[in-house]
């Protein structure tokens, strides 16, 4: 596989290209940025978008000029390290979040971005659902009460709903279904009780799904096409986001957090079926494709129609995304190896 500084791959195509490209900032969260003050602390900033999200933040305040701190906070010990984070000029802390000793001693800060929590390897490990997505964002809302919060959530706490309904609202009624969507919905609680008791603004991202290159359906359904393995389209319907985007709206979901807590759908304006997005991969990939099972009538949908009036559409086209992921595939280019399950009914990762 082509190393970042292989002279073979596209310049396009090396990782370091594709992290820059993911963390630019858009013209709305400059604006954002300007009218919110740090430092900016981003709690479980060691996962997929943790890096991204920093590096955005960061490159915006260097745009204005600005010198306020933002704070990586993880135990960095998944999928990025701390060079990451400081050689872009983030500052990063080594933090247990589940300790509230630790969690004590961290700086203070207005804003805050939470982004920890575990679903994959809990199907079988309940506590482990509770621990991290239930006790440990109770305590980073505790003591952050004082800040202005944006906390990662799913589109998984809501029900199943069909294509046709263009998605769950953020008025639709939370009905989690299995272990990893009822801890989610804990977690949204938590937040939520701190908001209510200490009139806390909060804004919940109910985020599904984001895609790049390394990483999201797209990578999933590539992967088979590649390794001649069929498709299957029982869960026929999915919503897909491209990071970037995801991230530039989850920055100007700042400005709408409130007490109670404001719940947000962050996701594509489309109903996308599995089935097609898989006929357009293998295209773009010059190999046939193969399905298996029928479509089922319902999926995890979400419809982002309110944070799209607010926040204005994302920029990436899902023609985009397929050409983007299409092109890193045929390049060979670094998979991080997390498929995202999508494909999952019974709510168990």
């Amino acid at each position: 596989m082509p190393t970042k500084d292989s002279p073979k791959m596209p310049e396009a195509f090396k990782p370091t290209t594709i992290d820059d490209a993911l963390s630019q900032p858009t013209a709305n969260v400059l604006d954002v940025l300007k009218r919110n003050k740090g430092p900016y602390l981003i709690l479980g900033a060691g996962g997929k978008m943790g890096l991204h999200l920093c590096r955005m933040l960061r490159i915006g305040l260097d745009r204005l000029k600005r010198e306020d701190s933002v704070i990586a906070v993880s135990r960095f010990s998944s999928l990025r390290d701390r060079d990451s984070f400081e050689r872009a000029g983030i500052s990063t802390i080594l933090c247990d979040l589940t300790n509230e000793s630790e969690v004590k001693e961290l700086p203070d800060a207005p804003v805050v971005f939470y982004l920890a929590g575990i679903k994959f390897g809990t199907a079988h490990a309940p506590e482990l659902l509770h621990k991290f997505n239930v006790e440990m964002p109770r305590i980073a809302a505790k003591r952050y009460r004082n800040s202005r919060i944006v906390a990662f959530s799913t589109g998984c706490v809501y029900p199943f709903v069909t294509p046709e309904s263009a998605g769950a609202t953020e008025t639709t009624e939370p009905a989690p279904f299995g272990d990893y969507a009822i801890s989610c919905l804990g977690r949204e609680k938590a937040f939520a009780e701190i908001s209510e008791k200490f009139k806390t603004p909060v804004s919940l991202i109910r985020l599904n799904y984001s895609v790049e290159t390394r990483y999201g359906i797209l990578v999933d359904i590539g992967r088979k096409i590649l390794s001649g393995e069929p498709i299957d389209v029982t869960t026929g319907f999915v919503n897909l986001i491209w990071q970037r985007d995801a991230i530039a709206h989850t920055i100007q979901a700042l400005e709408i957090a409130g007490s109670p807590a404001a719940p947000i759908n962050i996701t594509g304006p489309e109903v996308l079926s599995v089935r097609e997005l898989a006929t357009k991969l293998g295209q773009s990939l010059d190999r046939k494709v193969s399905f298996i099972g029928n479509e089922s009538a319902t999926a995890w949908l979400s419809n982002p129609a309110k944070s799209q009036k607010l926040f204005g559409p994302p920029e990436t086209s899902i023609d985009e995304m397929i050409s983007k992921v299409a092109g890193w595939l045929k390049q060979d280019g670094e998979i991080w190896n997390k498929p995202t399950g999508f494909e999952k009914r019974d709510g168990q990762f």
